[in-house]
Formats: C-alpha cells, sequence, structure tokens
C-alpha cells in the first residue's frame, strides 16, 4: 500500500526528493480554474462570489443572520460545547504568552528610537467546512494581539452553517461570518471584504487563491496546504500507534502525506498488514486509500544520522518522535511545523485541545517558516525622535 525507500541504496535521497517535489509542483490537482475565479471576483465582486457558490457550494446567501447562526448553535450537542470550552481556554492559556514585547533604545544625545508591535487592522481567517478547531487556532492569537476587525469565512455543508464552528465564532467574540468555501471564499475576503490579512489552513485551491492574492492582502508567512504527518517509530513503538496516526491524518484528504521513518525492517510488514486490517473498518477508506497510494510513504534507514537527514528533507507539518530515546534527534532536527515527543502526545491531539497552534507550515516551508503565532498578527513599525544635538551629531 505505501512506497518504500531504502537507505541502504546510494541514490535513495534523490529518490525522496522525486517523490515529495511531485506532491509540492502542484501539478497534481488542476488549479487553473482558481486564477479565473479570482480575476472575476476582483472585477465583479458580489456578484462573481455568489456565481461561483451556487456552482460548487450549491450555496446562494453568502451572509447569515445572527438569527440563522444562533438558531444553528442551539443544535449544538452540549458535550461539544464543553470541548470547545476547554480547547479555547488552553489555546489562549498558551498563544497569551506568545505577546511581543516593544523594544526602546536613547543614545547618550537623547536620540530615540522605538519599535513597536501594531496589530494588524483587519483580518480574514478562512476555516474549512466543519472544524471549529481551526477557528479557535486562528482567532484566538489575532484577538490576544488585538486586531480589531476578524472576518471568518466558512463554507456550508449540505446547506447548513456548521453549530460547531459558529459556536467557536461567538465563543471569540467573532462579529463577520461569510458563508462560502475554496478559491471563491478567498476571493471574497480579499476583494470583497477587503481584509489585510487572510490566515487559515485550505485544500489545494484554497492554498493557490492564497498565493494569487498575496501582494494585495499579506497571508501567512508559511503555505498552509494540505495536511502532513512523519512518524519516527522503533521496535518499542506500539503498531496501533502508528497506524492510527497514519489513518487518521491520511483521512484528511486524497492530497494527504504520511511517512513512516524507521530502522526496523520487521516494524515495515507489520504496519502495512495492520494498515489493511484497520482501514476496512473506517467510513473514510476511499479517501484513504487514495491519500496513501498516492502520498504515502515507509523509509527503511540504517542509522540516527539518516533518520535525521530524512526528516530535515521531509519538512514535515507534523512530526511525532515516537521512539523510546527521542531526546537524542531534538537538537539536531530542525525543520518542522511541530513535534510530538514520547509515545503520550500523539498529533492527533494537537489538532484540538493540547494548546499549540495546528495552522502549520506544509509542502516543505517547514524549512523556512513557522507554525501561526501571534506574530503573524502584528506589524512592526520603527518610531524615530531625534534630538537637536543628536540630529546634528548623526
Amino acid at each position: 500500500m505505501l512506497k518504500i525507500i531504502n537507505c541502504k541504496n546510494k541514490n535513495y535521497k534523490n529518490k525522496l526528493k522525486i517523490f515529495l517535489d511531485r506532491r509540492r509542483s502542484g501539478k497534481i490537482v488542476d488549479t487553473s480554474i482558481v486564477s479565473k475565479i479570482i480575476k472575476d471576483i476582483k472585477k465583479n465582486k458580489l456578484k462573481a462570489l455568489i456565481k461561483y457558490e451556487k456552482k460548487f457550494g450549491k450555496n446562494t446567501k453568502i451572509k447569515p443572520t445572527q438569527i440563522e447562526i444562533n438558531k444553528s448553535i442551539k443544535t449544538l450537542d452540549p458535550n461539544v460545547k464543553k470541548a470547545i470550552d476547554f480547547a479555547y481556554s488552553r489555546i489562549f492559556k498558551f498563544h497569551s504568552l506568545q505577546k511581543g514585547k516593544n523594544i526602546k533604545y536613547v543614545d547618550h544625545y537623547n536620540n530615540k528610537i522605538e519599535y513597536k508591535n501594531v496589530p494588524i487592522h483587519k483580518i480574514g481567517v478562512y476555516v474549512p467546512a466543519n472544524l471549529p478547531s481551526t477557528l479557535l487556532m486562528n482567532v484566538i492569537p489575532a484577538k490576544i494581539a488585538g486586531v480589531k476587525r476578524i472576518v471568518v469565512a466558512n463554507p456550508i455543508l449540505n446547506g447548513k452553517l456548521n453549530a460547531a464552528v459558529m459556536y467557536a465564532a461567538k465563543k471569540c467574540g467573532v462579529e463577520e461570518i461569510i458563508s462560502c468555501g475554496g478559491a471563491q471564499a478567498i476571493g471574497s475576503l480579499a476583494y470583497i471584504q477587503q481584509v489585510n490579512k487572510i490566515t487559515g489552513p485550505g485544500n489545494d485551491y484554497v492554498t493557490k487563491a492564497k498565493q494569487l492574492v498575496l501582494g494585495d492582502v499579506g497571508i501567512e508567512g508559511m503555505i498552509a496546504g494540505p495536511s502532513e504527518i512523519c512518524v519516527v517509530a522503533d521496535n518499542k513503538t506500539e503498531l496501533n500507534e502508528i497506524t492510527t496516526s497514519i489513518l487518521g491524518q491520511s483521512e484528511h484528504g486524497e492530497n494527504s502525506q504520511c511517512i513512516l521513518v524507521t530502522k526496523y525492517k520487521d516494524l515495515i510488514k507489520k504496519v502495512q498488514k495492520d494498515l489493511s486490517i484497520n482501514l476496512k473498518k473506517l467510513s473514510r477508506k476511499k479517501t484513504i486509500l487514495k491519500s496513501l497510494k498516492s502520498h504515502g510513504l515507509i523509509i527503511l534507514c540504517k542509522n540516527d544520522n539518516q533518520i535525521i537527514d530524512v526528516v530535515n528533507e521531509i519538512a514535515p507539518e507534523h512530526l511525532e518522535l515516537n521512539i523510546s530515546n527521542y531526546k537524542k534527534y531534538i537538537s539536531k532536527i530542525y525543520n518542522a511545523g511541530s513535534i510530538c515527543l514520547g509515545k503520550y502526545s500523539p498529533m492527533a491531539v494537537t489538532d484540538y485541545n493540547a494548546g499549540s497552534n495546528h495552522t502549520l507550515p506544509t509542502l516543505g516551508s517547514a524549512k523556512f517558516s513557522s507554525g501561526l503565532n501571534l506574530s503573524e498578527f502584528y506589524k512592526k513599525i520603527s518610531y524615530i525622535t531625534l534630538s537637536k544635538k543628536g540630529v546634528e551629531k548623526i
């Protein structure tokens, strides 16, 4: 089911790069229509947005009323509300620690230079159909940073608002919601709502749209595209922990990437077999199967140095070091969006309520960027006040 690269072969690095580049190239999914959608919405605004929502989302109403939002929230299971409240608290506490510090420098001529964190005025957040967790991950840090206006774009599903997303929006104090998805939602945020910056993960169409509007608006400093996981396992790792992480990530979408890295050959056969057995029990097995066949990989390494090199080349969105002695790797792995350490830190928990952010760099962008954090919602401005004597000296 999963392709295997054996690092005994001298050309294993080239094979890995070819495997990764095929997905990163963006050629697997035809996104050529995105350019047309963005140009149309930029020119024709709401008329064009409604046209594409009708076509792709079977939706004609872009702005839900407060009555409709409240009605949707009333249908939500109280246990889900409690889970969202719990996640909100943890995410808020962790991200509050990220507040930026202003800098002030005064020289002996009384020249003063200040460097201040100024919140971006207006943010657009893209939230995929049924992911209240994404709303929390993007809106909470924006609120902590002091962003005044936040517009959430969330597609309807089967003609209905998502009750959990609506509740999360209310919990975060979001006052503006538009019911649209895909590339047209990004076009709307950029050219109808006219936000200053757009954040939030999405599929290939959303990712392409964000790249096309960049320049007219800002986007995150990463590529928050289709999801990824890399699991490093040894002969003491529980088999079930490996397969559930791989299956849980691959069900996100056909373009999700799941990679297992190990030094143990016997483990490979066990994982392949266990994946096949458990796949049959899952409702999204067609999506999972396509994902694993196209973007699933097992890498058999000879030693620790190869594992480190391989992981840094993959630069995964999520990395699980589910091994007995993960400490020997930590300081040497520098390309990853987030790193889950040890058997009790499954990646799935970080998607919801561990407290860290799940909007993370994909498609190799972990080589140069970080996951979503408070810095994404600030501009940094220099303020210069020179004295009479000071300006003469300078």
